[in-house]
Parts: C-alpha cells; structure tokens; sequence
C-alpha cells in the first residue's frame, strides 16, 4: 500500500502528484537534508525529496541514477505552480483547504492502516504449502477454460426454466432462444480465461466441469448460465507457486487484521449518525483491501464473473 498525497487540483499539480511527489511536507521538514538539487527562489529542493520520489516509483538502482534529473525537473515544476497558488491565495480557498486536509484524512488513515499490515505475521513455508495441496484447481490441475455465458435477472422461473439445459450440457444458443421466446432480456458473451481469473468462489464448480457441460450459477441479483466449450490443462509446479501463494496469504492475513481492528475501533467509539442519515439503514462495511492484495496466488485481478461481452445472442 503506497501513501501518494494529493494536492491543489490545477493540471500541474495533479500531473506532478501523478509521479507521488512529496513536496506537501513543510519547511523545516526540507532542511533537514544534506544536500540542494536545486532552488526555486527562496525553496530547496533536496536529493531527499528526489530518492522519496525514486523509491516509490519502484526505481532500481540503475535506473534512479538515470530518472534523478527528471524528477528534478518535476519538482521544480511544481514548486512553481505551488508558489503562484500561493502568492494567488489559493491556498486559502474553501475548495483548496477541502482537498489539503481529505489529503491528510486519506495519509493518516492509511499510515495506520499500514502499521497494522506492517505487524502481520507472514505465513510459514508449511502454510503456504497446505493451500497449494488444498487448492489443486489453481495449481496441480490448473485449467485455462474457454468459456461462454448467459447473464439475465434472478427473477421467478428464470432458474427452473434454465437448469434442464444446464444440466444436459445442451449449447448456449437454445437457452438464448428459450430466453427470447419468453421475452426475458439477458447478456451473453464468451472468454477465455485462466484458472485464476475466476473468482475463487466459484472456481470448484467449474473445474468440476468436463468440456461441453454447464452450470447455473444464481446470485442475489442475476442468473448466470455457464458452459465450457473446451478447456486445457496448464498446472503450476510447487516451486514457482510458493512464493505468490505466500504473497497471497500475507496480504489476506493483513486484511483481516484490518478489518478486524476497524471493527473492534466502530464497537468501542459512540458514531452518531445525523441529518438525512440519521434514519436511514447502515450500509454494510466495504472491508478494506491489504496492501498491494493478489486476489489469487497466481495471476491479475479476479473477475465478478467471466468477462462480459455482447456475442450476438440477443
């Protein structure tokens, strides 16, 4: 998880903050440094601020030498700007002093959440090695799956009129058309996607699938009709899964520190809610993602189903 400020909204200094340069921190803060790269009228610029731009940017040693000078002249560039919004008393404005301190709200709020990830204990090398056994159709008998999907609202019936089919494997195309003749509206689309780019929660249920069979997968507010057309193995070994599925247990592990101690902190401070809010139902706490989470050991983001896409269905 990386703190980036945020600073006046003017092109300039979102496109400077874009790099998370750290020239919100106050003067004495800059003379603290060793050394000037530069100055912008009575403002130093330290080779500090230039190495915190570098090592959040992910800069190997090689390539901060090379990004130094380019950094530089970023942070003069915004020097410039944060000096005539000063001397405009932007600074000042309601609108600027709103940004300046949801900034600092946003900074603390994730430093803390950041030293409660930071104290996490990592997984042992027996865990890690537990959710590979545990896991096989992420892993031993991974599967890349060529699927295709028919989405429409859970409404009444739509299941009971859609499971015959799943269960008989029969082609997308005569659910399409049994659709049509009711007159329901759905999406379909069709995708190829990895093993891990499933959501884990209903990963089981497809790799229990052989090719040409389907599945009904019912969600509070949809139906989703799903066939694999063809799939093909493409295991991972052990060794080269280790380290991401430790990654992903880490960061698991740090959420649910999180959430934990957000949920502990609700229980044990009085929060009143006023005005329009007062009345109205609370909405479920959203849990709070752990730095730089991997939603599966080994690969991107997960989706909430397959990837849509219009495939000529309707």
């Amino acid at each position: 998880m990386r703190i980036t400020p945020r600073h006046i909204s003017t092109t300039v200094l979102a496109a400077a903050m874009a790099l998370g340069l750290a020239a919100c921190g106050n003067k004495d803060d800059k003379k603290v440094a060793t050394q000037v790269a530069a100055k912008v009228g009575s403002e130093e610029i330290s080779v500090h601020q230039i190495n915190q731009v570098l090592s959040r940017s992910g800069a190997g040693a090689g390539n901060a030498q090379a990004m130094g000078r380019d950094v530089l002249e970023k942070l003069i560039d915004q020097q410039l700007a944060v000096d005539q919004a000063t001397e405009n008393k932007l600074h000042r404005s309601p609108e600027v002093v709103g940004q300046i301190e949801a900034a600092r709200r946003d900074i603390l709020a994730r430093a803390y959440i950041q030293q409660i990830t930071a104290s996490t204990p990592k997984p042992t090398a027996d865990e890690a090695k537990k959710y590979f056994a545990d896991n096989p159709a992420l892993f031993s008998e991974r599967r890349i799956y060529n699927v295709q999907e028919i989405v429409v609202p859970n409404a009444a019936g739509v299941a009971d009129a859609l499971r015959p089919l799943a269960t008989a494997g029969r082609p997308i195309e005569e659910a399409a058309a049994l659709l049509k003749g009711k007159n329901i509206q759905f999406g379909g689309g069709s995708a190829t996607r990895a093993a891990e780019q499933i959501p884990l929660e209903i990963l089981p249920r497809i790799h229990a699938l052989k090719d040409g069979q389907s599945t009904l997968i019912e969600a509070p507010q949809t139906i989703t009709l799903l066939r694999v057309v063809s799939s093909q193995s493409a295991p991972v070994a052990q060794e080269a899964a280790l380290p991401r599925i430790e990654q992903f247990l880490l960061n698991q592990r740090a959420g649910e520190a999180v959430n934990a101690n957000l949920k502990q902190l609700r229980a044990s401070t009085k929060v009143t809610y006023m005005g329009e809010f007062a009345n109205a139902p609370a909405a479920a706490t959203a849990p709070v993602a752990a730095p730089a989470a991997a939603p599966a050991p080994d690969a991107a983001a997960a989706k909430s189903t397959i990837e849509k896409g219009v495939a000529g269905l309707k």
